[in-house]
């Protein structure tokens, strides 16, 4: 093993486990109890879109609507700054032609300008039932396509690891919106899709060099291996954290309120994320017994330890060559 000083990772991977519990338990209640706050996606509700004769102030507009009960209104501006889209949650006993007047009556007494209405629809609650159940679906058919791509890349334990550290990643993302119950919608629903992609790339990242490391070194358990592995990425890890989340808190503070769930989403998502590739993926991997052997088969069944050993060196020293060979083209270039 490489004497080089190394954080202790693996070692803390049981209290990393715990702690990972009892964030997944916490989302659950708050998911079960709370529930989420969906939005007019989801729901259903009414869509209101004004013309004004200037620019509209959206963020005015916002304040208003919600000074007078309409806490949930979503609002933006729509093809251009004079025009303004509204949407409006489905309220009992109300209808959308009550509600587009009571809207209009209110941002007429608090503005000057002159206001057109230019359309009311209706989202029923059918098309947010469809809208809920296809998303939903949409994460499931994405993890059992991670599952099987994973699977064939590395090896099944791997796959499991992988596909645990999603769960655990979309969970308590999910969670937080349930707890905090900001607006749950398309936006963030999007935002839970991109959190998939981003964790499955840092865990595959760290996957590729714990292959490689149980390849290369000869000495070591597993739980030695895979914690090279994720010290040497540590490096590479942070700083693409790091830069996403610049970006990212950027667009939470000076964003807006359209964008800002959706911000919201991608920063708890990231910073889960990033600690279950650290953590949980290769900690499950372990947990399952994965080995040099699974990763490398000996070509002798039935070999005993020490010729597998050195199969293995023959193997790796064989591939070793192959790509020093590939490479030497290129350095004479």
């Amino acid at each position: 093993m490489s004497e080089q000083k190394l954080i202790n990772f693996m070692g803390q991977r049981k209290i990393a486990m715990v702690a990972s519990t009892i964030l997944i338990i916490a989302s659950i209640v708050g998911i079960l109890i709370k529930g989420l706050n969906f939005g007019i996606d989801f729901t259903g509700g009414t869509i209101i879109e004004l013309a004004y004769d200037k620019p509209a102030n959206v963020d005015k507009i916002r304040q208003n609507l919600q000074a007078n009960g309409f806490d949930q209104a979503v609002v933006q501006n729509f093809g251009s700054a004079e025009d303004v889209l509204i949407r409006i949650a489905p309220r009992e006993g109300v209808n959308s032609s009550k509600i587009s007047n009571q809207i209009l009556g209110i941002l007429k007494s608090n503005n000057d300008d002159k206001i057109d209405l230019r359309r009311v629809e209706f989202v029923g609650p059918q098309v947010g039932d469809e809208l809920t159940e296809d998303g939903f679906l949409a994460v499931i058919y994405a993890l059992i396509g991670i599952l099987i791509y994973v699977a064939l890349r590395f090896e099944f334990r791997f796959s499991v690891g992988a596909v645990a550290a999603l769960i655990h990643d979309v969970t308590i993302t999910v969670g937080v919106f349930a707890w905090t119950q900001a607006q749950f919608d398309l936006t963030v629903l999007a935002a839970i899709l991109a959190v998939i992609g981003y964790s499955l790339n840092d865990t595959i990242v760290v996957f590729d060099r714990v292959r490689e490391n149980f390849r290369i070194e000869r000495q070591g358990t597993p739980v030695d291996v895979t914690n090279l592995a994720v010290n040497q990425m540590l490096a590479r890890t942070i700083m693409t954290s790091f830069t996403t989340l610049v970006v990212l808190i950027a667009l939470f503070i000076f964003g807006g309120e359209i964008i800002h769930n959706f911000a919201m989403a991608l920063i708890v998502g990231i910073v889960v994320g990033t600690y279950s590739s650290t953590y949980i993926a290769s900690a499950i991997a372990l947990a399952l017994g994965v080995s040099k052997e699974d990763l490398m088969k000996p070509a002798k069944e039935g070999a005993s330890r020490d010729e597998q050993e050195e199969e293995l060196t023959r193997l790796f020293l064989e591939e070793e060559a192959q790509r020093e060979a590939k490479q030497a083209p290129q350095k004479k270039k």
